[in-house]
């Protein structure tokens, strides 16, 4: 098995796909719209990728809610944003905590019925009003205090509905002032006021996985962004104090450059247990699996951590899940 979590072309695995993936074996994929038709094709594509590794998969998707949502209309639902959830918590702290808490077992229902076992959520990068709005109306808030509390409901909401959570984007993406799908976003501030960002991931430092931040932090690693800087990774183990499965946000995003294959060796040299590549081209995914062995023990055993974290779930429940959440919104 490949430390990596992969992409796929389309809606179905083509035999190129299927012989690649035999063969080298990666630890999980990783699914977008390009790979969603309808509930009966991504049930029947989850399966195959679940037959053909012969055992229980990280399958995953970024269904946050708002305007990142993989699955849309007219066959799944809507889902609140993270400021739906920070705006109620002004008004109501704890009803926004329980219905951010439904809102994930909502999630984590519909999810499982189609055969995906991890959503990369929650997002705890505290909001900044000079950030860039990569971040914006996708966070749960300018206060770390708040973030924390609705990022815990949201894990624990995900747990309870039996898929595994991700926590991103670590040490913190809230005040970098670029988009990291662009460009390299490079952030300026000291430590000490560095300290807000990582509160949340200090308070949920049991998650079971987490995404890194293709952010540069100068008080930490001037030279390398957080991703490929054994600083920072060494920080976020041992200061942070998660100790998690860790993986690499999509390394295809523009804030890295270079050859596919030695960016993902260098994610996993500085620290990272997992690499992440998104795209589904195929001789990206070939340079990437040629640059890596086989994953090791600390890593596997994260990883299987990982995929027993969740509980049994109930996938028949979203619809229920999602009327009450519904109704605590709307009430507060």
């Amino acid at each position: 098995m490949i430390p990596a979590f992969l992409g796929l072309a389309g809606p179905e695995l083509t035999a190129g796909e299927r012989d690649f993936f035999r063969a080298v074996d990666p630890a999980g994929y990783i699914l977008f719209a390009r790979n969603v038709v309808d509930p009966a094709q991504l049930r029947a594509l989850t399966a195959s990728l679940t037959d053909l590794a012969g055992r229980a998969l990280p399958i995953l998707i970024d269904q946050e809610g708002g305007r990142v949502a993989r699955l849309r209309a007219p066959h799944w639902p809507a889902f609140p944003t993270g400021e739906t959830f920070a705006r109620t918590y002004q008004r109501a702290p704890i009803t926004a905590i329980e219905a951010c808490r439904l809102n994930a077992l909502a999630l984590a229902a519909m999810l499982r019925g189609l055969g995906i076992t991890v959503n990369c959520l929650p997002l705890l990068d505290v909001r900044d009003p000079q950030g860039h709005d990569i971040i914006g109306d996708r966070a749960l808030g300018e206060q770390p205090m708040q973030v924390s509390a609705l990022g815990r409901a949201t894990l624990d909401g995900l747990r309870q509905g039996g898929v595994c959570g991700v926590v991103k984007h670590i040490p913190g993406h809230g005040r970098a002032g670029a988009d990291s799908h662009l460009e390299l976003p490079v952030v300026t501030a000291s430590l000490a006021a560095l300290e807000r960002d990582f509160e949340p991931f200090r308070r949920l430092a049991t998650a079971p996985m987490a995404m890194t931040a293709h952010v540069t932090y100068t008080a930490l690693d001037a030279e390398r962004c957080a991703t490929l800087s054994s600083t920072v990774i060494d920080f976020i183990r041992n200061d942070i104090g998660f100790s998690g499965l860790l993986m690499s946000d999509d390394l295809g995003m523009k804030a890295l450059q270079g050859d596919f294959g030695e960016l993902a060796a260098a994610a996993l040299d500085a620290g990272c247990d997992i690499a992440l590549h998104c795209s589904g081209v195929m001789d990206e995914m070939v340079a990437i699996a040629g640059a890596l062995d086989d994953i090791g023990p600390a890593a596997r055993r994260r990883l299987d951590a990982a995929m027993a974290w969740a509980g049994p779930g109930d996938d028949t429940a979203s619809e229920r899940w999602a009327e009450a959440r519904d109704r605590l919104l709307a009430d507060a």
